[in-house]
C-alpha cells in the first residue's frame, strides 16, 4: 500500500498529538514539520524525524508532502489551509477553522473548486464514547433530539499567550474549550440548521494570575498581564427543526470544581457523553440508565487524535468518508461569531 506523506505546520504543544499519532500510523510517512521559530522546527524534525522546512513555501512545494496538519495561531489557519488546498495538498486544520466567517468562506469556496480533503480538527467527534453514542443515536434509539447542553467550564484554566490575545485567537474559552462541546453536541444532533443565538459574555476575573496554589497548564508565551478575551461565556442556540442547545464555557469563574458535561435529549430517550457515557430510556413504565460496557466511557487525549487521524488519513487515501468537512467548520464559525455578536450587542441575533 501506498503511505501518504504528510507534514506537520506549527509545532506547539498540540502538535504533539498530531506528530505522535502519524508517527505510529502504519500507512503515513512524515515528511517535516516547519514552524515560525526556526529553532524549533530543527528540534522537532530532530525528535520525530524528517525534514526541518525554511519556510511554508518550502514544504507546500515540496511533492513529497501529500497532506498537512495546520497547528498554528487561530488567525493563520484559514490562510494556510487555502494556500495548502491550493499547493494540492489534503489538510487537517485545527479548530477553530478561522477567527472570522468570511476567512472561513473564504477557505470554502477554495475546497469547493478542489478535490482535496479538508478536516477540521473537531476531534472530540472521533472519540471512543462518542463514536458509541452515535450509533445508539443513528439507530433512532433516542428518538428526535430535540435539546443539547454543552458545558466546558475551567475554574482556573486561562492559558495565557497568544491564547489570552483576542488578536491572534479570535476569543477565549468559546473559540478554544467552547467549541469542542458545542461542536460536539450540534454533531450528535445531526447538524441542524442555527437560526437564533442568543449569548453573553464577561470578562471580570481576568488572567488570576496571582493564584498559586493550584497549577494550570500555560503557553510558552505566557505573560500575566495579558488577557484581553472573555472569562465566561454562555449562548442558547435554536435550529430550524425546533431543537436548542444551551452552552457554558469559562477559563476563569469562581466554581468549587471544573466541569465537562454533554448530553443530548430526544423524545425516545436521552444521552449524558460527559462525564462519562450513560443512555437513559423507558422500558415497562420504568426509567433505565444504561451503562454501555465499553473500554473508554470518557474522552481519552490521545485514543482521540489516533481516531481522528485515523479517518483522515483513511479520507486521503480514498478509503472512508469525511466526518468534519470544511462545511461544518464553517457553521460552527457562524454560531461562535454570532454568540459574540449577541454578547456585544445585547441581544438575539437572527442568522441568515
Amino acid at each position: 500500500m501506498t503511505r501518504l506523506g504528510v507534514a506537520v505546520i506549527g509545532v506547539g504543544s498540540i502538535a504533539g498529538q498530531h506528530l505522535r499519532a502519524y508517527a505510529a500510523h502504519p500507512d503515513v510517512e512524515l515528511v517535516g514539520v516547519f514552524d515560525a521559530v526556526a529553532e524549533r522546527t530543527r528540534a522537532v524534525a530532530e525528535q520525530w524525524g524528517g525534514r526541518a522546512y525554511a519556510s511554508l513555501e518550502e514544504l507546500l512545494a515540496d511533492p513529497a508532502v501529500e497532506a498537512v496538519s495546520i497547528c498554528t495561531w487561530n488567525d493563520s489557519h484559514a490562510a494556510i489551509a487555502d494556500q495548502a488546498v491550493r499547493a494540492g495538498k489534503h489538510v487537517l486544520v485545527e479548530k477553530p477553522l478561522s477567527k472570522t466567517v468570511a476567512d472561513a468562506e473564504g477557505l470554502a469556496a477554495t475546497v469547493a473548486e478542489s478535490d482535496r480533503v479538508v478536516q477540521v480538527g473537531f476531534v472530540r467527534r472521533f472519540s471512543a464514547n462518542a463514536r458509541t453514542l452515535k450509533t445508539f443515536i443513528d439507530a433512532g434509539d433516542l428518538g428526535g433530539i430535540y435539546y443539547a447542553r454543552a458545558t466546558n467550564i475551567r475554574r482556573l484554566g486561562n492559558p495565557g499567550g497568544w491564547f489570552a490575545d483576542s488578536s491572534r485567537s479570535g476569543g477565549g474559552p468559546l473559540i478554544d474549550i467552547g467549541v469542542h462541546v458545542l461542536d460536539l453536541c450540534w454533531y450528535l444532533m445531526g447538524c441542524p440548521r442555527p437560526v437564533t443565538v442568543s449569548g453573553v459574555t464577561d470578562s471580570r476575573l481576568g488572567n488570576r494570575a496571582g493564584v498559586t496554589s493550584l497549577s494550570r497548564y500555560k503557553v510558552a508565551d505566557y505573560d500575566p498581564t495579558l488577557s484581553d478575551v472573555e472569562d465566561l461565556a454562555t449562548a442558547l442556540i435554536r435550529f430550524d427543526n425546533g431543537a436548542s442547545l444551551l452552552l457554558e464555557t469559562s477559563y476563569s469563574l469562581h466554581a468549587s470544581a471544573d466541569r465537562l458535561e454533554v448530553a443530548v435529549f430526544g423524545d425516545q430517550g436521552g444521552a449524558e457523553l460527559e462525564p462519562r457515557l450513560t443512555i437513559v430510556t423507558e422500558k415497562h413504565d420504568t426509567i433505565l440508565n444504561i451503562a454501555p460496557q465499553v473500554d473508554l466511557t470518557t474522552f481519552d487525549f490521545e485514543e482521540g487524535f489516533d481516531s481522528e487521524i485515523g479517518h483522515f488519513v483513511a479520507a486521503c487515501l480514498g478509503e472512508g468518508p469525511q466526518i468534519a468537512p470544511v462545511e461544518h467548520g464553517l457553521e460552527m464559525m457562524r454560531m461562535l461569531t454570532a454568540i459574540y455578536e449577541s454578547a456585544a450587542a445585547g441581544r438575539e441575533i437572527v442568522l441568515d
